[in-house]
Protein backbone atom coordinates (compact mmCIF):
# COMPACT_ATOMS: atom_id res chain seq x y z
CA UNK A 1 0.00 0.00 0.00
CA UNK A 2 1.45 3.17 -1.09
CA UNK A 3 1.76 6.14 1.13
CA UNK A 4 -1.00 8.48 -0.80
CA UNK A 5 -3.77 5.86 0.58
CA UNK A 6 -2.06 6.54 4.07
CA UNK A 7 -2.81 10.41 4.12
CA UNK A 8 -6.33 11.35 4.67
CA UNK A 9 -7.18 13.77 1.40
CA UNK A 10 -9.78 16.44 1.49
CA UNK A 11 -13.23 15.85 -0.14
CA UNK A 12 -11.94 18.19 -3.00
CA UNK A 13 -9.00 16.42 -4.15
CA UNK A 14 -10.61 13.03 -4.55
CA UNK A 15 -13.22 14.86 -6.60
CA UNK A 16 -10.57 16.28 -8.98
CA UNK A 17 -7.92 13.17 -9.39
CA UNK A 18 -10.16 10.12 -7.59
CA UNK A 19 -8.56 8.41 -4.82
CA UNK A 20 -4.35 8.24 -4.70
CA UNK A 21 -1.65 8.90 -6.95
CA UNK A 22 -2.85 8.40 -10.62
CA UNK A 23 0.63 7.45 -11.44
CA UNK A 24 0.70 4.68 -8.84
CA UNK A 25 -3.13 3.69 -9.89
CA UNK A 26 -1.38 3.23 -13.74
CA UNK A 27 1.61 1.22 -11.87
CA UNK A 28 -0.30 -0.79 -10.76
CA UNK A 29 -2.56 -1.85 -13.26
CA UNK A 30 -5.70 -0.89 -11.68
CA UNK A 31 -6.75 2.00 -13.92
CA UNK A 32 -7.96 0.27 -17.74
CA UNK A 33 -7.72 2.53 -20.64
CA UNK A 34 -11.28 0.13 -21.78
CA UNK A 35 -12.98 1.09 -18.02
CA UNK A 36 -12.00 4.74 -18.26
CA UNK A 37 -13.59 4.90 -21.45
CA UNK A 38 -16.59 2.90 -20.57
CA UNK A 39 -17.90 5.85 -18.37
CA UNK A 40 -17.73 9.39 -19.24
CA UNK A 41 -15.34 11.89 -16.37
CA UNK A 42 -18.88 13.56 -16.03
CA UNK A 43 -20.51 10.31 -14.54
CA UNK A 44 -17.23 9.74 -12.12
CA UNK A 45 -17.56 12.61 -10.89
CA UNK A 46 -20.68 12.30 -9.76
CA UNK A 47 -19.70 8.93 -8.49
CA UNK A 48 -17.19 10.06 -6.75
CA UNK A 49 -19.32 13.23 -5.09
CA UNK A 50 -21.73 10.54 -3.97
CA UNK A 51 -19.29 8.67 -2.63
CA UNK A 52 -17.91 11.34 -0.51
CA UNK A 53 -21.26 12.21 0.33
CA UNK A 54 -22.64 8.79 1.97
CA UNK A 55 -18.99 8.68 3.88
CA UNK A 56 -20.12 11.97 5.05
CA UNK A 57 -23.32 10.56 6.32
CA UNK A 58 -21.98 7.27 8.11
CA UNK A 59 -19.47 9.65 9.85
CA UNK A 60 -22.61 11.48 10.89
CA UNK A 61 -24.22 8.68 11.94
CA UNK A 62 -21.22 7.06 14.00
CA UNK A 63 -21.04 10.90 15.99
CA UNK A 64 -24.87 10.64 16.71
CA UNK A 65 -25.22 7.33 17.88
CA UNK A 66 -21.64 8.15 19.79
CA UNK A 67 -23.30 11.12 21.13
CA UNK A 68 -25.84 9.77 23.38
CA UNK A 69 -28.26 12.13 22.94
CA UNK A 70 -31.09 10.71 20.92
CA UNK A 71 -34.15 9.17 22.49
CA UNK A 72 -34.56 5.35 21.89
CA UNK A 73 -36.68 6.10 18.34
CA UNK A 74 -34.42 8.38 17.35
CA UNK A 75 -31.39 6.32 17.83
CA UNK A 76 -33.18 3.96 16.09
CA UNK A 77 -33.94 5.62 12.97
CA UNK A 78 -30.07 6.93 12.61
CA UNK A 79 -28.89 3.24 13.21
CA UNK A 80 -31.04 2.29 10.61
CA UNK A 81 -30.29 5.07 8.45
CA UNK A 82 -26.26 4.00 8.69
CA UNK A 83 -27.22 0.06 7.31
CA UNK A 84 -28.61 1.56 4.19
CA UNK A 85 -25.62 4.30 3.82
CA UNK A 86 -23.32 1.76 4.18
CA UNK A 87 -25.04 -0.42 1.56
CA UNK A 88 -24.86 2.86 -0.38
CA UNK A 89 -21.50 3.25 -0.51
CA UNK A 90 -21.19 -0.60 -1.32
CA UNK A 91 -23.32 -0.31 -4.46
CA UNK A 92 -21.18 3.36 -5.17
CA UNK A 93 -17.76 1.53 -4.71
CA UNK A 94 -18.73 -1.46 -6.61
CA UNK A 95 -19.90 1.02 -9.61
CA UNK A 96 -16.14 3.00 -9.21
CA UNK A 97 -14.64 -0.39 -9.28
CA UNK A 98 -16.09 -1.26 -12.85
CA UNK A 99 -15.29 1.87 -14.11
CA UNK A 100 -11.42 1.15 -13.20
CA UNK A 101 -11.43 3.72 -10.28
CA UNK A 102 -11.31 2.94 -6.57
CA UNK A 103 -13.81 4.44 -4.68
CA UNK A 104 -12.45 6.79 -1.71
CA UNK A 105 -12.82 5.11 2.19
CA UNK A 106 -13.84 6.29 5.47
CA UNK A 107 -9.61 7.11 6.17
CA UNK A 108 -9.38 9.17 2.95
CA UNK A 109 -11.23 11.93 4.18
CA UNK A 110 -11.51 13.89 7.58
CA UNK A 111 -14.65 15.79 8.93
CA UNK A 112 -15.73 18.29 10.55
CA UNK A 113 -19.21 19.54 12.30
CA UNK A 114 -20.35 23.07 13.17
CA UNK A 115 -19.74 23.49 16.99
CA UNK A 116 -22.88 21.99 18.89
CA UNK A 117 -23.93 19.90 16.08
CA UNK A 118 -24.61 16.86 18.48
CA UNK A 119 -25.11 18.61 21.78
CA UNK A 120 -28.75 17.89 21.95
CA UNK A 121 -31.13 15.56 20.26
CA UNK A 122 -32.92 18.18 18.37
CA UNK A 123 -29.30 19.33 17.14
CA UNK A 124 -28.22 15.59 16.06
CA UNK A 125 -31.88 15.59 14.40
CA UNK A 126 -31.27 18.69 12.25
CA UNK A 127 -27.43 17.82 11.01
CA UNK A 128 -29.13 14.76 10.08
CA UNK A 129 -31.73 16.14 8.46
CA UNK A 130 -29.97 18.27 7.03
CA UNK A 131 -27.51 15.83 5.45
CA UNK A 132 -30.14 13.74 4.11
CA UNK A 133 -31.60 16.66 2.30
CA UNK A 134 -28.33 17.12 0.45
CA UNK A 135 -27.87 13.85 -0.33
CA UNK A 136 -31.62 13.43 -1.80
CA UNK A 137 -30.54 16.20 -4.14
CA UNK A 138 -27.33 15.34 -4.82
CA UNK A 139 -28.49 11.87 -6.13
CA UNK A 140 -31.27 13.58 -8.28
CA UNK A 141 -28.71 15.94 -9.56
CA UNK A 142 -26.49 13.19 -10.87
CA UNK A 143 -29.52 11.52 -12.28
CA UNK A 144 -30.68 14.49 -14.31
CA UNK A 145 -26.86 15.03 -15.85
CA UNK A 146 -25.00 11.26 -16.06
CA UNK A 147 -25.13 9.71 -18.88
CA UNK A 148 -24.43 6.17 -18.64
CA UNK A 149 -27.80 3.84 -18.60
CA UNK A 150 -26.99 1.52 -16.31
CA UNK A 151 -26.21 3.93 -13.26
CA UNK A 152 -29.18 5.29 -13.06
CA UNK A 153 -31.73 2.60 -11.95
CA UNK A 154 -28.92 1.72 -8.57
CA UNK A 155 -28.89 5.87 -8.14
CA UNK A 156 -32.72 5.98 -8.90
CA UNK A 157 -33.18 3.33 -5.56
CA UNK A 158 -31.12 5.10 -3.70
CA UNK A 159 -32.29 8.58 -3.88
CA UNK A 160 -35.90 7.04 -2.94
CA UNK A 161 -34.30 5.27 0.39
CA UNK A 162 -32.81 8.99 0.70
CA UNK A 163 -36.37 10.33 0.62
CA UNK A 164 -37.35 7.51 2.77
CA UNK A 165 -34.70 8.67 5.13
CA UNK A 166 -35.74 12.58 5.50
CA UNK A 167 -39.42 11.87 6.28
CA UNK A 168 -38.26 9.70 8.96
CA UNK A 169 -36.22 12.69 10.24
CA UNK A 170 -38.82 15.27 9.35
CA UNK A 171 -40.80 14.83 12.55
CA UNK A 172 -37.88 15.34 14.49
CA UNK A 173 -37.28 18.51 13.39
CA UNK A 174 -40.56 19.96 13.12
CA UNK A 175 -40.79 19.43 9.38
CA UNK A 176 -43.32 17.71 7.20
CA UNK A 177 -43.12 13.83 6.48
CA UNK A 178 -44.57 14.48 3.31
CA UNK A 179 -42.75 17.65 1.63
CA UNK A 180 -42.45 19.03 -2.23
CA UNK A 181 -44.39 17.12 -4.71
CA UNK A 182 -40.59 18.23 -7.08
CA UNK A 183 -37.43 17.99 -4.80
CA UNK A 184 -34.98 19.78 -6.03
CA UNK A 185 -31.99 18.67 -7.52
CA UNK A 186 -28.91 20.26 -7.01
CA UNK A 187 -25.95 20.99 -8.95
CA UNK A 188 -22.49 19.18 -8.73
CA UNK A 189 -20.81 22.74 -7.97
CA UNK A 190 -23.62 23.45 -4.91
CA UNK A 191 -22.88 19.57 -3.37
CA UNK A 192 -19.43 20.04 -3.56
CA UNK A 193 -19.50 23.14 -1.79
CA UNK A 194 -22.06 21.77 1.25
CA UNK A 195 -19.80 19.34 1.67
CA UNK A 196 -16.75 21.47 2.03
CA UNK A 197 -18.21 22.55 5.16
CA UNK A 198 -17.81 19.61 6.57
CA UNK A 199 -13.91 18.94 5.97
CA UNK A 200 -11.43 19.46 8.48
Amino acid sequence: MSDAWALPMNRAGLLRTGVGSGAALLGLGVWTAPAAAAVPDVDLAYLRLLVATELLKADFATQAIASRKLEKQAAGIVRRMHAADNRHYAGLAALMNDAGQPPASAGDIDFSYPRGSFTTARSTAALGWKLTSLALGAYLGALENIQTPSIRLPLGQIAANEAQQQSALAPLVGRPAIGSAFAAALPIDVVSAALDEYES
